[in-house]
């Protein structure tokens, strides 16, 4: 009888756990079938296991193309810069943040510039083609100073920058969210002895919230680490053009065009499976990592 009420009590909950289910096994289980495609000539009239099997070939040809080496290095460098500036900046943000005092002021900062974090690329990409454009507000700047315009989406030196940096704006606001929450958790007690004892507002930051959120951020290092081959493939893919394919085409712009523009299936299959095993790979290096140096687990 306990068992029976128990499960009724539960049985709520186990309904709104099934269309979740059912989404992950149709979308993300059922498609894993289709990595058999990477060590086949994949012919769209004999099916996926019909195919003619040729094992590491699609993998050897991988390697000998050219753009693919240059679509690797664009990812890691797109990817790696990424990571970097979105652990730098919102930190630093959160901790000029902290030193404000006045509470209006201080929320208002905060909340327009997490902002962005919700609006899509879709509409982030228009906007930045409009202040970006070769009529836009910028080159209407740089002329008042004499320069002449610039054309930014077509420049393979500023489309990765541009890429870069418009993904940190869009998210630092947000990222910044974890760290206050993190120096919320001082004690604050520690900042009234260290101003008793003369300790200017830098030297408490130093020696004082900086130890104190030393975890936080060692745990969003480690577990920026499995984003390393993830370079954003929305953002990319509604701000590139041919013209920059040589710096700003990524892992996941470049399988979209190769299987479902040029169909060659099989091989964009086999760049795909590489990515995400390698990613799998740094994924669990980083709960590894993350479990030894900050003490976090899954479970």
């Amino acid at each position: 009888m306990r068992s029976m009420h128990k499960r009724k009590r539960y049985s709520a909950y186990f309904c709104m756990l099934l269309s979740g289910f059912l989404w992950l096994v149709f979308f993300n289980i059922v498609p894993m079938f289709g990595i058999y495609m990477a060590f086949t000539n994949f012919n769209p009239g004999l099916g996926i296991f019909r195919s003619p099997f040729v094992g590491l070939e699609n993998f050897e040809y991988m390697f000998v193309l050219g753009d693919v080496k240059q679509v690797f290095f664009n990812t890691l460098y797109i990817a790696v810069s990424k990571v970097l500036w979105n652990l730098i900046i919102p930190l630093l943000f959160a901790l000029l943040l902290n030193e404000v005092s006045h509470g209006f002021f201080k929320r208002l900062v905060q909340t327009i510039c997490y902002m962005p974090h919700f609006l899509s690329w879709v509409i982030l990409a228009g906007i930045l083609a409009s202040i970006f454009s070769y009529d836009g507000p910028i080159n209407a700047i740089r002329g008042l100073f004499g320069l002449e315009p610039f054309l930014f989406f077509g420049s393979t030196k500023a489309f990765p920058q541009l890429i870069i940096w418009s993904d940190v704006w869009k998210e630092f606001g947000y990222n910044a969210v974890i760290y206050l929450a993190a120096v919320t958790g001082i004690d604050q007690g520690l900042y009234e002895a260290a101003a008793i004892d003369g300790a200017g507002r830098w030297k408490q930051t130093w020696h004082i919230t900086l130890p104190g959120i030393r975890t936080t951020i060692v745990l969003l290092s480690v577990l920026a680490l499995g984003n390393v081959l993830n370079a954003g493939f929305d953002q990319v893919f509604n701000l590139y053009n041919p013209s920059v394919y040589s710096t700003g085409d990524i892992l996941d712009t470049w399988v979209y065009r190769a299987g479902l523009r040029n169909f060659q299936y099989s091989l964009a299959t086999a760049v795909g499976l590489l990515k995400s095993v390698v990613s799998f790979a740094l994924i669990t290096v980083s709960y590894w990592l993350a479990k030894k140096f900050a003490n976090y687990t899954i479970f």
